[in-house]
């Protein structure tokens, strides 16, 4: 596999999406201007509601507003600013970032374990940032019938990772893979691996369920630097989850406790502790707009 560093005009592509990838006129870029916050501000019950009024599509932002602090703690993702966007597999023009406000998490490919081989997908649409925007490039593992989950498909993965860093701007790497009981320790031999083999100060973090993080102590000594407690498509676990976070109950993992999960579509109404980075996954077809932007970091406590 070859991935295709950033072009001057900052868009990350691969050699197949030039085929692939959406023709037509290009979006115009666009700067969000620099938002004022008052870091600690607690708003009215007043505010609040004419705040959601105005913010249809972002009722989830509201929980952040209710935060109760945290102490700080030492990190890798500690120079990374506060909000990390994902940018899945579509169309995205984020180059209206502002960089000290807003980092991305791109879907750079997708490994499907199948038997003993690998099927590598890498992005097919094109996403374009700013030169100062940082980068978390992930890599997707999914498994078709029956993997092998052998030492080569390991080492294979780990090639395939450490390739998305010469993607340009890349100052972190993320697994998103939902491990099942029989595949946890392939799963942290793979991030062990993975680890040793890349810059000692480098990010490395995974998405984690929810539920792993409250309960379950599999993930508490894997080799990363942040496990990020997805709340939300969780299934089953749904109402149990949130009723536990609504009342108060923290992730007991340390890893799970610098980071959140979230999507646009499904509202949260719970204390979130400010201190911790949000990833917000876009619960539409549509690509990030400017506008989506500003209504999330509008009154953001951070």
């Amino acid at each position: 596999m070859k991935l295709i560093p950033i072009k001057p005009e900052d868009e990350i592509v691969n050699e197949c999406s030039r085929s692939h990838a959406p023709r037509g006129n290009a979006v115009k870029a666009r700067r969000a201007p620099l938002l004022k916050h008052t870091v600690g501000a607690v708003k009215t019950a007043f505010q609040l509601s004419a705040w959601k009024r105005i913010n249809p599509i972002l009722p989830l932002a509201l929980c952040l507003l209710s935060c109760q602090p945290t102490a700080a703690t030492e990190s890798k993702f500690n120079d990374f600013p506060p909000t990390i966007l994902w940018a899945w597999e579509r169309p995205e023009d984020l180059r209206f970032l502002n960089p000290q406000q807003v980092a991305v998490a791109f879907l750079a490919q997708t490994l499907t374990l199948t038997g003993e081989t690998i099927k590598t997908n890498l992005r097919q649409q094109p996403l374009k940032v700013s030169p100062e925007t940082k980068l978390i490039a992930v890599t997707r593992i999914e498994t078709d019938q029956l993997p092998a989950l052998s030492k080569t498909q390991q080492d294979e993965i780990v090639r395939l990772v450490l390739n998305t860093l010469t993607l340009k701007n890349v100052s972190a790497l993320q697994i998103d893979f939902d491990a099942k009981v029989s595949q946890r320790g392939f799963y942290g031999e793979l991030l062990t691996e993975l680890r040793a083999k890349i810059p000692a100060a480098m990010p490395l973090s995974i998405t984690a369920l929810a539920s792993f993080c409250l309960s379950d102590p599999w993930i508490k000594d894997l080799p990363i630097d942040e496990a990020i407690p997805m709340i939300f498509r969780m299934g089953a676990d749904n109402h149990k989850v949130k009723n536990l976070l609504k009342n108060g109950t923290d992730f007991s993992i340390p890893l799970c406790q610098q980071s959140y999960g979230i999507a646009t579509d499904e509202p949260l109404s719970m204390n979130f502790a400010k201190t911790r980075r949000v990833y917000i996954f876009k619960g539409s077809a549509a690509g990030w707009t400017s506008a989506d932007v500003e209504k999330l970091l509008l009154n953001m406590p951070f």
